[in-house]
């Protein structure tokens, strides 16, 4: 005992580095790399200077000098520990500059266009600056609106059936079947839409309401599988306790196991819609495109937002800078719906959470 002790006791008694130690180490490196990168750009011009290059020596010195430093004044299992973290962050940074870079180009190219008549008007009899996305908006939402109500009874009904109810063949073919369709390229829901109606009405034909079913089936694939996985992780005992009191399985459905995952199948369907919110290619396709205002699903071409950015960046007419400036304006105009829709997707999963209700 008093050998494991003494053996162990330098690992656990091993010094340890201050918490700004990591962050003044950071700096020192990126400083040492900037100061460098400057002193030996091209002929001094700073213009040549290699920020990324820069960055990355500068990261990978840190890397170097906090695992060295940590073996040192800690402990070699420390200084993995610090080693991996750093490297954690980093994969983690460089994931998401990507999303920070669009983010920022998004908005600072489509806030030039962010005015009251952006939002009050449509495309009707504009050829060159002005006019608005009044009818885009009012097209997607109707849409997207129409593709939820038929999309989630479908799929919560089947994901239901598939872990309350189904066994063998039957559920496995589901199964199989909603695998299927989760991969399935978003042009050929717009085809299957636009040959069944091309069929049984007329060809050429589109409206608000095709656009709404081919969404509606790249919509019921994610539902099925999101609200399947939420439906399987309510405890047994939740309906064990209702069996033993006597209340009939479809009850105890209703009462106990929607209840219970509500917060997660609120966040599956806010999931599905943000997937099929911003799909242009079924919607050119079905929908069509149009500049002025239609309300009505089941007449006549309906103008979305995704279509409207594809349409103003193709086709830029006569004042192309005009044409660009709203195509990206309806692009962040896009980006705010869906963050507006996943806030409230969080607050209503946070009032019917069964820990915070009624709160």
């Amino acid at each position: 005992m008093t050998a494991l002790t003494t053996s162990a006791s330098p690992a656990l008694t091993s010094g340890r580095l201050p918490r700004w130690a990591p962050w003044a180490l950071l700096a020192a490196s990126l400083t040492t790399s900037f100061v460098v990168f400057a002193l030996t750009s091209i002929g001094g011009d700073l213009a040549d200077f290699n920020i990324a290059g820069a960055v990355i020596v500068g990261v990978v010195m840190y890397m170097v000098l906090i695992t060295v430093l940590s073996s040192i004044a800690e402990s070699r299992r420390k200084a993995v520990d610090r080693l991996m973290t750093a490297l954690v962050a980093t994969a983690f940074t460089i994931a998401l500059l990507p999303l920070i870079s669009l983010l920022w180009t998004v908005v600072a190219n489509g806030v030039q266009r962010f005015d009251a008549e952006f939002f009050t008007f449509s495309m009707r009899n504009v050829v060159g600056a002005g006019g608005g996305i009044v009818h885009a908006i009012w097209g997607t939402v109707l849409v997207t609106l129409m593709a939820t109500v038929i999309s989630v009874p479908i799929g919560l009904m089947t994901s239901i059936y598939l872990v309350e109810y189904g066994r063998g063949r039957i559920a496995k073919g589901i199964t199989f079947l909603v695998d299927v369709m989760t991969g399935i390229p978003s042009i050929v829901a717009g085809l299957f839409i636009y040959s069944v109606f091309a069929l049984f009405v007329r060809p050429g034909i589109s409206m608000g309401f095709m656009g709404a079913l081919a969404l509606a089936v790249l919509m019921v694939p994610v539902v099925v599988r999101g609200s399947e996985e939420l439906l399987r992780i309510v405890p047994n005992e939740l309906r064990e306790a209702a069996y033993a009191l006597g209340v009939p399985k479809w009850l105890t459905i209703l009462k106990v196991v929607l209840p219970t995952s509500i917060a997660g199948i609120t966040t599956s369907v806010m999931l599905a819609i943000s997937r099929v919110i911003g799909e242009t290619a079924p919607l050119l396709l079905t929908a069509g495109f149009t500049m002025s205002l239609n309300t009505n699903l089941f007449n006549s071409q309906m103008m979305t937002l995704p279509v409207f950015a594809y349409n103003q960046y193709m086709n830029q007419g006569t004042n192309a800078d005009a044409s660009i400036a709203r195509a990206w304006a309806a692009a962040l105009t896009l980006i705010l719906i869906v963050m507006v829709l996943n806030l409230v997707a969080r607050m209503i999963a946070k009032w019917f959470a069964p820990k915070t209700a009624g709160r």
